[in-house]
């Protein structure tokens, strides 16, 4: 156990005094530094140190480190009073020397009266002078176990560890040492190297076991390790009289990390050595709230993708957790470290209790990190409380600040579908409290390890979906339930999934469509039911978009009264685009929502300029299940369209077998044969040819008179094949049209213009490519078309207005914009201009044809990518864009969200039922 900072300063204040004026490089430096190390409790032979480490430096030199702690310092020691500038070449030369997993983080320079501390981490120097080191102790912090690391979001030490690990783990399973057992073996390794490098264990005791207790061969490797791990699970006063000085010298740890057997693995030289080198690794710096989960991913990419399990950043999780619970206590605490009347101890103390009260709970807790971040800021948060409590002067008088300690991990509750992420979110949990033990034993001079391990996170090992949530905690002893559940799109469920989505939404119509990560959001609604709990859990967006709308929410929001409290609207959820071993890290465009089944007093909406953004804190007066600041209604599948315009439909669909379907070249050679059949050859556009300028042609004979086909002997072969092709199907429906096979299944062909809208289209474009054109043109049923359509119908239909409807109301396929007929163009509120807006719009909507015309080789793929949209189009689109809005309102819409509010305020009008007041009826009485 680490000694307490109070007495650490009072040792550097005698070291100090004992050295001042003293030091010659060859005879004092041994003695200076063990002093030193004693400073911190720390004798020679407790730390993997060398004094006087030979080096090779090139093909004939060789050198000398005065202090080397592998992986940790290397010291470059001056006698009094001489320059140091040469000690910094020589450190440099010998630093660069060092096998890589040997690179220390911190070099010491001195010439016994004066240090220069470089950290290679940081980039942080320190010069300083003996006279000042009780001053400056707290920087040589690593020696004695407090170091304390500042987590970066995506910081590549992360990376660096897990891939570390996973070299361990495959090394270990080309064995055959697999399963649970190499699962609980790897969570016992993660444990112990945390524990050498925080203060749990004496520092570098796990390393220096495995280097100077076993074979160099690792032949005996891993009876050693489930010795240790068996030491580790035993009280000292049950243990044996005669055990090994070094085994004795590891604590009890208990919490049943290491209780259960698990077989003797067998370890090789290689093995062996890889294991070292995730020893000589500084675990200090890893952060454990993401090291588990990126460490499952690594390990095991194709099996999370499929389970829909994704790497989550720190940063994200904190957009979780700040406006579920951290904001409103954080403002709780500054609200009462303001208050200077008497009351102030007794409520910091009411406040102090509150904290040790809340429970949370993740149903789908993975390796932990949302509960292990969770625990994080509620530990700081209380630690903040303490220092208000006890002000520097007062804390010598606190004897125990084990007694202060009110916040604990049995706190947090998880519910984990495999074991072995279960089992990291237990052993996380735990390292993540000595951290903040770390960091109170810091605040306040003494020294706070929570060992043996009596209490621990409730992580349920099971299906969340098949378990009674209330096993696991009882709904009135529950404050937040947060979490990142699996992404798996429906169309991409395994049949296991699909059956309990099934037995979820039992009596719920139209559930098939429901992605996995919506029956999270359902047993969440509830399990609240009649509680105060706030529920705040990740999705990928769709579950506000398309039809999921209506299937998840209407029910929610509807029978089970359901609030949304907060959400962050639409976002991308990844940690960067690296690859890590050939993995391609996911990224998912998600939402967070925080709901509950009452109504708030607040409600924030987050709204982001770009899915990479940071987002905008917003307040809304209502947040509806679309996360926009408007009433709550539903948009559903309608026949019609809900104002008054042109009506929409599918392309033609020809069920031909591609019989009737030609590519220019194939046309051309068609034509040689049949010269006659020239004037029944179509262009044909679905969403493809349309987007990218592919062109192909279709045969239509629909309308070729009988006499004119008999007449086209290759016509007539293309006629029989799709005959016989419908006649042989074994779908009636196409059978059915084996008659009239000249004929399409489904025909559309308009007699005047028209306009294509492709049925799928890419994310990245602002707006959707819509074409005009002429009845010439056959379209497949891969886009749309609106017959009899207008310059002004093909302004207002590619203006942002439109496009921003679209976004919010169309489906996905996978992260495209899947366009449909009956929830987005049949339910778009069209404005009712003047005759002069009229008019405005159509002139604008020509102009941006015109644009498009400026550039006759460009694709609408080209012309409609931000990378290469041409500038007067953008500026053309702009125009019209503005032309629409004043159709809308006079005040212009400063963005997005603000057109889809207004939209949706507009849909409920059209959509609201009209109030007709009733008489009611006189009552008949009898004549007296």
């Amino acid at each position: 156990m680490p000694l307490s900072w109070n007495e650490i300063r009072a040792r550097a204040a005698r070291f100090a005094a004992d050295w001042q004026g003293k030091g010659y490089e060859k005879g004092d430096t041994a003695s200076f530094y063990h002093d030193f190390f004693h400073v911190f409790g720390r004798a020679r032979r407790d730390v993997n140190i060398y004094f006087e480490k030979r080096l090779k430096l090139g093909e004939h030199q060789r050198g000398f480190i005065d202090l080397f702690w592998p992986g940790v310092l290397l010291v470059e020691q001056k006698s009094m009073g001489k320059n140091l500038v040469a000690a910094r070449v020589q450190a440099t030369d010998y630093f660069l020397s060092l096998k890589e997993r040997e690179k220390p983080r911190y070099i010491l320079l001195s010439d016994f009266q004066t240090f220069e501390l470089l950290d290679l981490d940081t980039g942080e120097e320190h010069h300083f002078t003996l006279s000042a080191l009780p001053e400056k102790i707290r920087l040589f912090g690593f020696i004695a176990g407090y170091q304390q690391q500042a987590y970066k979001d995506q910081d590549p030490v992360n990376v660096e560890a897990a891939g570390l690990m996973s070299n361990l783990h495959n090394k270990l399973a080309e064995t055959g040492y697999t399963g649970a057992h190499l699962e609980r073996l790897l969570v016992r390794i993660m444990f112990c190297l945390f524990a050498d490098d925080t203060g749990i264990f004496e520092r570098d005791s796990f390393l220096r076991y495995i280097e100077d207790r076993t074979s160099e061969d690792g032949s005996d490797l891993g009876q050693h390790m489930i010795h240790l791990f068996q030491i580790m699970d035993t009280p000292e006063a049950r243990r044996s009289s005669s055990l090994d000085e070094d085994l004795a010298r590891f604590p009890y740890v208990n919490g049943q990390l290491f209780a259960e057997r698990i077989d003797i693995p067998s370890f090789d030289a290689a093995m062996r050595e890889a294991l070292l080198t995730c020893c000589y690794f500084d675990w200090s710096r890893v952060s454990p709230a993401l090291f588990g989960s990126l460490f499952q991913t690594v390990m095991l990419p194709e099996e999370q993708r499929k389970k829909g399990a994704h790497y989550t950043s720190e940063k994200n999780i904190l957009k979780t957790i700040h406006p579920l619970f951290l904001d409103e206590l954080q403002a709780e605490l500054a609200a009462i470290k303001a208050d200077k009347s008497s009351r102030r101890q007794s409520r910091l103390e009411a406040f102090h209790t509150k904290l040790g009260t809340l429970t949370f709970m993740d149903p789908a807790c993975g390796c932990g990190n949302f509960l292990i971040l969770a625990y994080r800021e509620l530990r700081l948060l209380e630690i903040e409380l303490l220092e208000a409590l006890y002000p520097a002067k007062e804390r010598q008088r606190v004897l125990d600040i084990r007694a202060l300690c009110k916040v604990d991990v049995d706190q947090f509750y998880g519910i984990e579908l495999e074991e072995f992420p279960a089992r990291i979110a237990e052993a996380a949990m735990w390292l993540v409290d000595h951290q903040m033990n770390m960091l109170l034993s810091s605040a306040f001079g003494q020294s706070l390890v929570r060992l043996p391990l009596k209490k621990s996170a409730h992580i349920t090992h099971g299906n969340a979906l098949e378990i009674d949530w209330k096993t696991v905690i009882a709904p009135e002893n529950l404050n937040y339930m947060l979490g990142n559940p699996p992404f798996v799109g429906s169309k991409y469920q395994s049949v296991e999934q699909r059956e309990e989505l099934a037995t979820i939404f039992a009596g719920v119509h139209g559930a098939g469509v429901l992605d996995y990560v919506s029956a999270w959001f359902w047993k969440a609604a509830h399990f609240i039911q009649g509680t105060k709990i706030i529920v705040a859990l990740v999705s990928t967006n769709s579950i506000t978009q398309g039809e999921q709308v209506g299937v998840l929410w209407q029910p929610m929001l509807q029978r089970l009264g359901i609030h949304i409290h907060f959400a962050h609207r639409t976002f991308k959820w990844t940690i960067d685009e690296k690859r890590i071993k050939g993995l391609d890290i996911a990224a998912v465009h998600v939402v967070i929502i925080g709901f509950a089944a009452y109504a708030p007093e607040e409600r924030w909406l987050f709204d982001y300029d770009q899915p990479t953004a940071e987002p905008h804190r917003i307040r809304a007066a209502n947040i509806n299940p679309y996360l926009v600041d408007a009433v709550n209604v539903v948009v559903t599948k309608r026949s019609k369209p809900i104002c008054n315009a042109p009506e929409i439909g599918i392309g033609n669909k020809p069920i031909d077998g591609g019989h009737y379907l030609f590519t220019t070249e194939e046309k051309a050679e068609f034509l040689v044969k049949e010269p006659q059949a020239a004037v029944y050859f179509r262009r044909w556009l679905g969403s493809d040819e349309f987007i990218n300028g592919w062109e192909r042609w279709c045969l239509w004979l629909g309308n070729c008179p009988p006499e004119a086909l008999r007449q086209m002997p290759e016509a007539i072969k293309r006629v029989e094949q799709v005959r016989k092709l419908r006649s042989e199907s074994k779908s009636k429906p196409t059978n059915a049209i084996a008659a009239t096979p000249t004929r399409f299944h489904v025909e559309n062909m308009p007699s005047n213009n028209f306009l294509i809208v492709p049925k799928v289209s890419s994310e990245r474009r602002y707006y959707i490519p819509i074409g005009l054109s002429a009845p010439e043109t056959l379209c497949s049923d891969l886009v749309m078309i609106v017959s009899n359509a207008t310059l002004y119908h093909f302004g207002i239909l590619t203006s942002l207005m439109h496009n921003a409807w679209m976004r919010q109301v169309c489906g996905r396929l996978e992260s495209r914009y899947r366009y449909s007929n009956t929830l987005v163009y049949n339910n778009f509120p069209w404005p009712t201009p003047t005759e002069a807006q009229q008019q405005a719009i159509e002139a604008k909507a020509q102009a941006v044809l015109d644009a498009r015309a400026e550039f006759p080789h460009a694709t609408m793929a080209d012309l409609y990518d931000p990378l290469t949209m041409p500038p007067a189009l953008l500026k053309a689109h702009q125009a019209l864009d503005k032309a629409v809005d004043a159709a809308y309102r006079k005040q212009p819409f400063a963005n997005e969200r603000e057109r889809v509010e207004f939209l949706f305020a507009e849909y409920q009008r059209l959509t609201a039922p009209l109030d007709v007041p009733t008489q009611k009826k006189k009552r008949k009485t009898n004549a007296a």
